[in-house]
């Protein structure tokens, strides 16, 4: 694992993004995927439930990140009372790529041209440190869950299908 500041494309766009909201820490980059995570977990070296799964749905027609511990699953009914929604649906690998320029397996909480809502997942402040992608299947930095909530803006809420 190296942590080189001379990123490349998507991942120096995450870079630029942390360090202008104050982040303090660094991108880490791993010869071994994290394009699951399970991928993660075993690059890493930490608990499913410590990688941080950076999810695009769609809102009424409008993005949101959608943020969950590694071993939870979204309740779409959740996402749609926490935002007074009427339609929700996940967005397509292809959606993401055209609109934002990452591929899945690297998609990042935070580093958009667009203000997007954020939600996260009531669960992810169980673990002192969680594992976020960085804008591709090799790269990922650690963060707190106050520090996550702080770089997105987001609102924590019971989003975990039971």
């Amino acid at each position: 694992m190296s942590c080189d500041r001379h990123y490349t494309g998507e991942v120096q766009k995450v870079w630029e993004t942390l360090k202008s909201l104050g982040y303090g820490g660094q991108i880490l980059v791993s010869d071994q995927t994290i394009f699951t995570v399970e991928d993660a977990s075993r690059a890493i070296g930490v608990p499913e439930e410590q990688i941080l799964k950076s999810l695009i749905f769609l809102v009424d027609d409008q993005p949101v990140l959608v943020l969950m511990s590694g071993s939870n699953k979204v309740d779409i009914k959740k996402v749609k009372k926490a935002l007074g929604a009427r339609k929700v649906k996940m967005a397509g690998p292809d959606y993401i790529e055209e609109n934002f320029g990452y591929k899945i397996g690297g998609v990042p909480p935070i580093g958009y041209d667009i203000k997007m809502k954020a939600l996260i997942d009531e669960d992810v402040q169980k673990y002192e440190i969680l594992w976020a992608a960085a804008g591709n299947d090799h790269a990922f930095f650690p963060v707190s869950p106050d520090e996550l909530v702080k770089l997105t803006g987001g609102s924590v809420c019971d989003l975990k299908k039971q």
